[in-house]
Parts: C-alpha cells; sequence; structure tokens
C-alpha cells in the first residue's frame, strides 16, 4: 500500500528548509527550532498514520470459526474474536499472535503485517477435548465451561484405551455417575444414570430388559422409538468417535428423557485428505474383528464408508456373538449459508444368551448357564438400516436453522425362557432447531434454540410358545402356536425453546421450558379367536395418551478466568411403554397409571487451569424419581389364587450424589523422549434411597394359597447402584511413535434386591493396553496389544434388579488378551 506521504517529491526536511528561506528573522537559532520541531511533528504524523489494520479468522479443524478466542499481541492490545471468528489489531511491521481458546491447543504465530486476511486454525487438544461438546445448547460458546450442568464428552483416546468393540468399558471408565451393563456378551446394553434403571420390572422395581428413560442419538439421529425404548445391540461402537452424556432430567431440549441423554457420533472424513484403510483385531474366546474403510475429505465435502465384521465365541456356553456393520457419512458444503449431513447405517447383529446365573453358580463358579435359556436357543438377532439427513441454513449472522429427517426399519426376533417374539418396528420423525443470537447491548446477548422433535413408530409384536422337537429331542426347542400378536402406533411430539442471556462479568443465565405428548394405541391381531362374540367386553382396539407435560430448566452460571461455577434445575419425565397400559387379564386400559416424574438440583465447578492442563469438574446433585412405576396384585374373593397384577404409581427415589473428575497433562511435550504423560481420575458417592415405597407380591401359605405380602422398601438402599466407584489411570505417548495406558477400576458391594438382603461383592479391574504408531511416506501404521481383568477378579457385566433367583451376567474370571494391526494408506 502506498502512502500519501511517500508521494511527496521532496523530504520533509526539504520542504521546510525550502519554506524558511522565504522568512527572514533575525535570530538563526529560532529559525532551527522552528525547522526542527515541524519536520519532528511531520514525521511523527506520517509514522502513525502508516500503521495497518491486520485482519485474522481463527477457525477449528472443521472450518467452524471460534468466537471469543482470546488473541495477544506482542507490544500490542490484545483482543478477542467475535461471532465470525474475526479480529482485528493495529500493526506496523510484523506481529506475534498467541491464540488460545478452551479445548484447544495453544497457537503462537509471527506474522507479517498485510492487509489481507489470514486464517488461523487451532488443533484440538486432546486432553480437553471434552470441554468443547457438540450438544444442541442456546449458548452460542460450546465451552463445557459456559454450561451450567453436568456433561461428560469421551473421545476416541478414551474409547479405544480398550479394545474400542463394546463401550461399556469406556462409559464405566470415565463418565462418574454412570453404569452402562450388557445383558450378553456384546448386546443388551443398559445405562444407569444416578440411579435411574427403566421402567418397571416383572418381579419389582425397574426392568431388567430393555433401556427406558434415556433418550439416545446417533449423528443427531434418534435411536430411542416412539415409545421410548432404546436397543443398542445394532450400534457399531467400534466406529463411535465421541461419546457425550448429560447427566438428569432433560425435558426442555429433550423431550421424554427423564434420566439424561446419549449423544454418539461415529467418525468423518478429514478435511482435505483422502486414505483408504483396514484394521484388524483378535483377541481371547475368539474375538475377531475386521474393518474396512474408505475416507475421502474435500474442501467442501468429505465422504466415509465403514464396513465391520465382528465374531465373537463367549467365554460360556452358548454366547456367540456375529455382527456385520455398514456405515456411510457424509459431510457436504454448499454454499455460505447451507451444509448438509447425511448418514446411512446398516447391521445385522446376532448374540445367544445363555440366562442368568443365579447366585449359587455364581458364587461356586459355575458357568454352564440358564438350562432353559440354553433349550430355547435363547438370542437377541436384530437387523437395521438407519438413514437421517440434515440440513442447515444460515439466514444471517444471527439466524441459522437446523433441519434433520430421519428413519429406521427394523426386523428383530429374540427367544428367552418364556418363548420366542418377533418383532418388526418402523420409525420415522423429523427435529428441526432455530438458532438465534441477538446482541441487545453491549452487556448482554441473548441467544437460544426454538424447535421441535415429531417421531411415529408403528410395529408389529408376535409372541410364540415353544415345544421340544419330536424331531430331535436333543435338540432346541421349536416354535409352536401364537401366543399374541399386537400391531403398535406410538406417536412423540416434543416443542422447546431455551435461551441463554450472556451478561458482564462472566455470568450467564440459562432458561427453558418443553412440551411433550405421546399416545399410544394397541391393536390386538388375535382378539377374533376367542372375543369376537356379542356379549365380549374385550376390546379389540386399546388407546391412551399422556399430554402437556411440561418440563423447565434454569441455570446460572459464573466465569472466574478458565474457571466456572453453576447452580441448575431441571425436571422432565417418562410416560408409560405400551406393554405398561394394558391389564390382559381384564382387557381394559390402565387408567389410573400416570407417567414418571423426575426433578434435579445441581450445583458445580468445572475449571481448565495450567494453559488447559489441568481440567477438572466436580457436582454435588439431588434428583428425585417420583411416580415410579410398581405391581399392584389382585387375587379371586376367595383369596385362593392370583387372579391378575397391574402397574400402579409407587413412591420416589431420592438419589443424592457427589462426583468428581480430573484429567492433568502432567508432560506434553514435543521435543522430549515422553510427548504425553496424563493421568486420570474420576470419582462417584451415592446415596440413594427408597422413599415411600412398596411393593406387592405373593406367597403360598400354609394351606397352599395365595397371599399378597406388601413389602416397604422406604430408606432402604436403591438397587443396582453401588454407593463408591472410583477409577484411576495413566495415558503415555513417546516422540518415537510408542504409547500405553493403565487404568483401575473399583466398584464397592452394590445391592441387587430393594429390600437391601441380596448384594453383589466389591470387585477391583487392572487393564493395559501399548502399541505403536509410525507413518513411513503414505502408509500409515498401529499396532497394539492389550489385556483386561489382569488379575483374573471374578466380577459380573450386569446384575439383574429384583430378579431372583436368577440374578448375574458373569464377566470372564481370568486374564483376556487381545491384539490388532491398523493400517491407512494416504493419496
Amino acid at each position: 500500500m502506498v502512502h500519501p506521504c511517500d508521494k511527496l517529491m521532496l523530504p520533509a526536511w526539504h520542504i521546510a528548509s525550502v519554506h524558511a528561506s522565504f522568512i527572514q528573522l533575525k535570530d538563526f537559532k529560532k529559525m532551527k527550532k522552528y525547522i526542527l520541531l515541524t519536520m519532528s511533528i511531520f514525521t511523527a504524523f506520517c509514522a502513525f498514520s502508516q500503521n495497518a489494520k491486520f485482519t485474522g479468522k481463527v477457525v477449528d479443524q472443521n472450518n467452524q470459526p471460534l468466537e471469543k478466542a482470546y488473541i495477544e499481541v506482542s507490544g500490542g492490545k490484545n483482543t478477542i474474536t467475535d461471532a465470525n471468528g474475526e479480529f482485528s489489531v493495529d500493526c506496523a511491521d510484523s506481529l506475534l499472535l498467541k491464540i488460545t481458546f478452551v479445548g484447544f491447543d495453544v497457537l503462537t504465530k509471527k506474522t507479517a503485517c498485510t492487509s489481507k486476511m489470514q486464517t488461523f486454525v487451532l488443533s484440538t487438544n486432546q486432553n480437553t477435548l471434552d470441554l468443547v461438546e457438540i450438544t444442541l445448547t442456546s449458548n452460542p460458546n460450546k465451552s463445557q465451561l459456559e454450561q451450567p450442568l453436568s456433561i461428560v464428552k469421551i473421545n476416541d483416546n478414551d474409547i479405544k484405551r480398550g479394545n474400542g468393540l463394546f463401550m461399556d468399558d469406556a462409559v464405566n471408565t470415565n463418565i462418574p455417575g454412570v453404569t452402562m451393563n450388557r445383558r450378553t456378551q456384546s448386546a443388551g446394553q443398559q445405562l444407569n444414570i444416578r440411579g435411574y434403571r427403566n421402567g418397571y420390572g416383572n418381579r419389582g422395581i425397574s426392568s431388567n430388559f430393555d433401556m427406558q428413560g434415556v433418550k439416545a442419538y446417533l449423528n443427531g439421529i434418534p435411536l430411542t422409538d416412539a415409545e421410548g425404548i432404546t436397543i443398542m445391540d445394532d450400534i457399531d461402537f467400534n466406529s463411535v468417535q465421541n461419546v457425550e452424556v448429560v447427566k438428569g432430567p432433560s425435558g426442555t431440549l429433550y423431550g421424554l428423557a427423564i434420566a439424561g441423554v446419549v449423544n454418539l457420533q461415529t467418525q468423518k472424513a478429514e478435511k482435505n485428505t483422502t486414505t483408504v484403510g483396514q484394521d484388524v483385531l483378535m483377541g481371547s474366546y475368539g474375538l475377531m474383528r475386521t474393518t474396512s474403510r474408505v475416507a475421502i475429505g474435500g474442501e467442501n465435502s468429505s465422504l466415509l464408508i465403514n464396513y465391520g465384521h465382528q465374531n465373537f465365541d463367549g467365554f460360556m456356553v452358548h454366547t456367540q456373538s456375529t455382527k456385520d456393520f455398514m456405515n456411510v457419512m457424509g459431510d457436504f458444503t454448499l454454499n455460505k449459508k447451507q451444509s448438509l449431513t447425511t448418514y446411512l447405517g446398516y447391521s445385522n447383529s446376532y448374540d445367544q444368551r445363555n440366562g442368568e446365573l443365579t447366585i449359587e453358580q455364581y458364587d461356586s463358579n459355575d458357568y454352564s448357564g440358564n438350562p432353559k435359556y440354553i433349550k430355547n436357543d435363547a438370542h437377541s438377532a436384530v437387523r437395521t438400516f438407519r438413514a437421517g439427513v440434515g440440513h442447515t441454513y444460515k439466514f444471517n449472522k444471527t439466524v441459522s436453522n437446523s433441519t434433520t429427517f430421519f428413519g429406521s426399519g427394523q426386523s428383530i426376533d429374540q427367544s428367552s425362557a418364556g418363548g420366542w417374539t418377533d418383532k418388526y418396528p418402523v420409525n420415522f420423525g423429523v427435529r428441526s432447531t432455530l438458532e438465534a443470537k441477538l446482541k441487545q447491548t453491549e452487556n448482554l446477548t441473548l441467544s437460544g434454540i426454538t424447535g421441535l422433535e415429531l417421531q411415529q413408530m408403528f410395529a408389529q409384536t408376535i409372541g410364540y410358545n415353544m415345544v421340544a422337537d419330536s424331531t430331535n429331542l436333543n435338540g432346541y426347542n421349536v416354535i409352536t402356536g401364537l401366543k399374541s400378536n399386537q400391531a403398535t402406533n406410538a406417536k412423540t411430539s416434543s416443542y422447546f425453546t431455551q435461551w441463554t442471556a450472556l451478561l458482564k462479568k462472566g455470568i450467564s443465565i440459562n432458561a427453558g421450558v418443553g412440551l411433550s405428548n405421546m399416545s399410544i394405541k394397541l391393536d390386538d391381531r388375535l382378539w377374533a379367536n376367542t372375543n369376537n362374540h356379542p356379549n365380549d367386553a374385550d376390546s379389540k382396539t386399546y388407546e391412551t395418551s399422556f399430554t402437556n407435560l411440561l418440563a423447565k430448566n434454569i441455570g446460572i452460571n459464573k466465569k472466574f478466568g478458565n474457571t466456572s461455577v453453576y447452580a441448575n434445575y431441571s425436571d422432565g419425565y417418562k410416560t408409560p411403554v405400551g406393554s405398561n397400559i394394558l391389564i390382559t387379564y381384564t382387557g381394559q386400559l390402565n387408567k389410573t397409571l400416570k407417567p414418571e416424574y423426575g426433578s434435579q438440583i445441581e450445583i458445580g465447578t468445572k475449571s481448565s487451569l495450567m494453559d488447559n492442563r489441568l481440567f477438572y469438574t466436580i457436582a454435588a446433585f439431588n434428583v428425585k424419581f417420583q411416580d415410579k412405576f410398581t405391581a399392584q396384585t389382585v387375587q379371586d374373593p376367595q383369596k385362593t389364587a392370583t387372579l391378575y397384577s397391574y402397574l400402579v404409581n409407587g413412591g420416589a427415589l431420592n438419589n443424592k450424589g457427589l462426583e468428581l473428575l480430573v484429567r492433568y497433562d502432567a508432560l506434553k511435550s514435543k521435543d522430549g523422549i515422553l510427548s504425553v504423560l496424563r493421568p486420570f481420575a474420576n470419582l462417584t458417592l451415592s446415596n440413594f434411597k427408597y422413599e415411600n415405597f412398596q411393593f406387592e407380591t405373593i406367597t403360598k401359605t400354609a394351606a397352599k394359597t395365595d397371599s399378597t405380602v406388601v413389602y416397604d422398601y422406604s430408606g432402604k438402599s436403591v438397587a443396582g447402584v453401588a454407593p463408591l466407584v472410583f477409577n484411576v489411570g495413566i495415558d503415555v505417548e513417546s516422540k518415537a511413535g510408542f504409547f500405553g495406558n493403565l487404568t483401575y477400576n473399583h466398584r464397592s458391594i452394590m445391592p441387587f434386591t430393594s429390600d437391601g438382603v441380596n448384594e453383589a461383592a466389591a470387585y477391583n479391574l487392572l487393564n493395559a493396553k501399548m502399541g505403536y504408531k509410525k507413518r513411513i511416506k503414505n502408509l500409515e501404521a498401529l499396532a497394539f496389544a492389550g489385556a483386561t481383568n489382569i488379575t483374573g477378579t471374578k466380577y459380573y457385566n450386569m446384575v439383574f434388579v429384583n430378579q431372583l433367583p436368577d440374578a448375574y451376567i458373569p464377566a470372564p474370571n481370568e486374564i483376556n488378551f487381545f491384539g490388532g494391526l491398523n493400517l491407512k494408506y494416504y493419496f
């Protein structure tokens, strides 16, 4: 840029001297002072006016702008980026910039003073990746320090500390307040968040057979169906790169989520990179996993195609697992205002079941299983096709819309000790949100999300009896006549708005409301067999609905530098599922049953200190789940037999707890022998009690007649939750490419019946993994080996609550080995 002063034909001092020659003054010394003063003022003006404005933009690795990134200017005035990630500073020659943003590595760069805008890309800090959230939030700053609630995010490093196939080891090691269980060796997953464990169980409180009360999403697509049930048998956890858990009632943004929300995000293709990869993993008990991958990443689009085949013989009889997965993930930037994301997934999952071990079997290391399960060839077979298309449109700098259309179709067949069931659900729906950021004054910015989520499910469920095969009496039982045939039509709708007011001095206030509705229609396809006569009182179709369920949320957050403190209140609901609303014996709707209600108060603090090397969260909470489903029995008039039982709303779970998580980069260097030395730990203390809770069951009298017994669980510890859980570990990486980790898990004694009589023993697990990663030209190779349960501890994958005499799904009680090789070629 040519400055006006440069256009002068004569230097400034010559102009001044020429001017002086036309002035006749008697005192030459005064003339000299006048000339020097004029030269100084003019030169300073020219020098000052030649200072330029340097403009820059700070983005993440996905080219998304980072608002409020801090720019430290050497010898100049520091600044922060605006909503578009842009900033400007004065400069004369060159600049030394230090750019920091929570959750990202610090970037220090020297640059020339130029009028052309420069872009600075920040790399995600592997230690504080959990600081930057992908969850929808009304706060435009996605940093966890800005969120007035407990959110934990684990990344690919956390997931792959083990073999990366089952997810429960990663969740149980890294997320305080949450436990994940498996009913089989690689399926039947369930989540327990702060003591909420599904819905009603056939023999007591809490279901052991499906996941309810938790909303789960995969790439923004609901895994939870319109009835409120979540099945994860068909999820390829090996392709999941990020897991995020919101703990506690989350009704304002997610509808019927009384316990919390789980967001899963699969891998994506790297920007401007094309690769093909082949992974192979092998382990004890016939574990074998192969993954083939093609990733094409451009400047404005990316495509990843992933196919995996997985086989596991299981360490017990009749526990084999076979899975095939196909995932296609695409992202496309259409223009400056529009982007498109797509996901297609197919899976074919088959897992054998050998039932639950009794207490006596588990104690004596008899892992032979339940003969009734094995005789019925008990299994879970789930074939799923899932798809979603999301579109984002930015109207301007302050308003944007994101809309996702999704759908899934499944074919499920399952058998257990009670018979065989086929189910064919089809789910579809839409989620749409309008995000706005309105700057009111210099000291107030108002931002919010307003949206809806609609979902509908059609399903047909057919039940069969099973009997011995007369042609092969030593073989499995076979299907015989129909037991039930029911068509289900379930609908859910959620409408929500949530807003955040960003005030001065680091204060933000968050508030929202959500309105949810659910309706269920059941059609008995076997009605005509026994009920098709004029005097029949049983109905062919049953309908009920739960409307205007209002959820609320309010929180306040205060930041002190890179530390925040917060307080939050939230609530939510869980509605009954189809099997809860019908009293089969009478053929009547259970009209008195109302949704369960959960409310939570939480206070906590979070911090990222020492240049993002130390991160911790502390949360104290009191969550109460009220109107919990429990059973009511009805006997015949003579009280000689139980006619039937049905659900009623019982008492409450009053759950108080404390959660702590800390991670520390004790060493992070690009020059030393060790590049990373990262210890981590988390702790969960749970004081969960039943409150005004009773449960009815039937016993036999001395005269062998049925007698109703009412158990009062009030004051007892909530079953299925260990009062003390802690995990510690350490990650090590070297400059040469070697890496390793060591984890230690402790779970205390845990009651698994609500009367507190039966307890699962405490256990400790020690796991380790090591490997080597090296890139030679275009080929990258990663080899690893690991071991779980190094000390040969006896422990469980799951304990059935209130399900005596059956109780335990055991885990291998000896050391397990695994190892693998991952190859990736860069084009």
